[in-house]
């Protein structure tokens, strides 16, 4: 893609390196900031920044958070007896968006995938045991997306907690094996989090 100027160049480049966005959207995209006023790029430039800059990760349940602690964590309306556990960010916002869970939740930051290199130890899985160990936690539910890696983590969790008595339960299987939380539709989700199941019926 020939373009007359560096500058331009340059920032095609950098919006093409955005999942989901190739040559042609980035041009698009930054050839629309060129007709805003340049306060208004700037601007938009430097939100940007400060979130990359200034975002924190709950200490509690490594959700992404503006304080040392979620809105969800200190949330006293919820019930913090009940971790839902899931594998990142974009599963929490997509089962928020249902309004059908009202505890609390823990990222694992990934889910256990030794061809992909992921093991137990690069993941909050030990935060998660020390934190239901603490805090008495009464329900674990794991809404881990149903695949062979999600199972393998539920099962490698639930032999860590063996120990701890609290009730362990998995988002049923509306959700299609193989499938990703972040694209299932809201009423599905809903049904499978309303309708959880104990684990031991899927993970053996």
């Amino acid at each position: 893609m020939q373009l007359p100027s560096s500058l331009l160049e340059n920032a095609v480049a950098q919006f093409s390196k955005l999942p989901g966005i190739g040559k042609k959207t980035a041009l698009r995209l930054v050839l629309h900031l060129l007709k805003q006023e340049v306060n208004e790029v700037q601007y938009f430039g430097e939100t940007i920044a400060r979130m990359r800059r200034d975002i924190k990760f709950c200490q509690r349940c490594h959700n992404i958070s503006d304080g040392d602690i979620c809105s969800i964590c200190s949330n006293s309306m919820r019930n913090q007896q009940m971790i839902c556990v899931v594998e990142n960010i974009r599963d929490v916002i997509a089962i928020e968006t249902t309004q059908q869970f009202n505890g609390s939740y823990h990222v694992l930051g990934g889910i256990i995938s030794p061809l992909d290199g992921v093991g137990p130890e690069q993941l909050s899985i030990e935060s998660l045991v020390q934190r239901i160990e603490k805090e008495k936690t009464e329900e674990i539910v794991f809404a881990l997306n149903p695949n062979i890696q999600g199972d393998t983590t539920i099962y490698y969790i639930q032999k860590k907690i063996a120990h701890i008595p609290c009730r362990i339960t998995t988002i049923a299987r509306g959700i299609a094996f193989g499938g990703d939380l972040e694209y299932a539709d809201e009423m599905t989700l809903a049904k499978s989090i309303a309708n959880r199941l104990p684990v031991q019926q899927y993970v053996k």
